[in-house]
């Protein structure tokens, strides 16, 4: 079946998606005077993320698109969305990453749902806007049913960066909703514009032996991002994030995780990998990845169709 882990070993012990590198060799854009325009970003959304390190596309896929993809989470977490009383059972894989613990990630990544949003064509001209440049690999990742807290289900929310804001990371993530996400107790994606703004200052203030993934957010305001079905949040990998506290009654927050950078077309052995875990249904490893030890993906399901759009984001043709 080929490789089963990534070339590169920066994610074994942090968190990050290790189905691309941790920062991309090419620059992130920075202003529009390039002549590259913009294909689905307005120029008021390119301010907005230059300006607070994140940025929503309303509309980036259907309902009709989001509802498919949600009813198929469910059946793979095999629970019921009418039934509360499903949805509280222990976690089948241990999390090294003990933050996301009960925050309901959900450990599928090459499923023909997820691909169908992938290559959406509006996904990926948005990250082209963000990027300057056409030719990118999507991120393999994962999908979230993070449910409202109950007692023995508890989780804290928490702010962090994937990658060392020190090192400038060439790099962004992205959040496809697929379910609305507008109650403020029903958790979700949460960020700090403000520390994103003010990183190099503020880090004069902070401790020389911080931790480098979790900054103290004491004085800082957490803005959560509200957002509809099928709307895609992009936002700066130097932005502190993370799961806000689903505090509501009876809502259940969906997303399927969604990122694209410059294609490393050079990289044999990352293409080659990501080509086999399509292929073959296998999952990144690293430090916030613990798989599906039902191998459901491997035995109930066959690999995922790819548009052409789809084949260059995937490496599989070359840009």
């Amino acid at each position: 079946m080929g490789p089963t882990r990534v070339p590169n070993k920066n994610h074994e012990d942090i968190p990050g998606n290790p189905s691309t590198a941790t920062s991309s060799k090419v620059k992130l854009r920075t202003n529009l005077d390039d002549g590259k325009g913009l294909k689905v970003l307005s120029e008021a959304d390119w301010e907005f993320w230059i300006t607070n390190g994140y940025v929503i596309v309303r509309n980036a896929v259907s309902l009709e698109q989001t509802e498919a993809t949600a009813n198929f989470l469910w059946e793979f977490e095999e629970k019921d969305p009418t039934n509360p009383e499903t949805w509280y059972t222990a976690p089948r894989a241990e999390m090294q990453m003990k933050e996301l613990t009960n925050t309901g990630m959900v450990e599928v990544y090459n499923h023909q749902m997820l691909w169908n949003n992938r290559q959406s064509p509006k996904i990926h001209a948005a990250f082209a806007d963000i990027w300057g440049t056409e030719k990118l690999w999507c991120t393999i990742d994962r999908a979230n049913l993070n449910f409202p807290l109950r007692p023995g289900f508890e989780y804290k929310a928490f702010i962090h960066w994937d990658y060392d804001p020190e090192t400038k990371p060439q790099n962004v993530q992205g959040v496809l909703a697929l379910a609305d996400q507008n109650d403020e107790n029903m958790g979700g994606f949460q960020c700090i514009p403000e520390l994103f703004q003010t990183y190099d200052t503020w880090k004069l203030t902070q401790p020389v032996d911080r931790d480098r993934f979790k900054p103290d957010t004491t004085g800082f305001t957490l803005t959560k991002v509200k957002l509809n079905a099928g709307d895609l949040l992009i936002f700066n990998s130097s932005q502190p994030h993370g799961i806000r506290a689903n505090l509501s009654k009876d809502k259940v927050r969906i997303a399927q995780y969604i990122s694209m950078m410059p294609a490393e077309e050079d990289n044999e052995a990352l293409r080659q990998w990501r080509i086999n875990s399509w292929k073959n249904r296998i999952a990144p490893q690293g430090y916030a990845f613990p798989g599906d030890p039902r191998n459901w993906e491997q035995t109930k399901y066959s690999t995922a169709k790819l548009s052409p759009l789809g084949r260059k984001l995937l490496g599989l043709d070359r840009w």
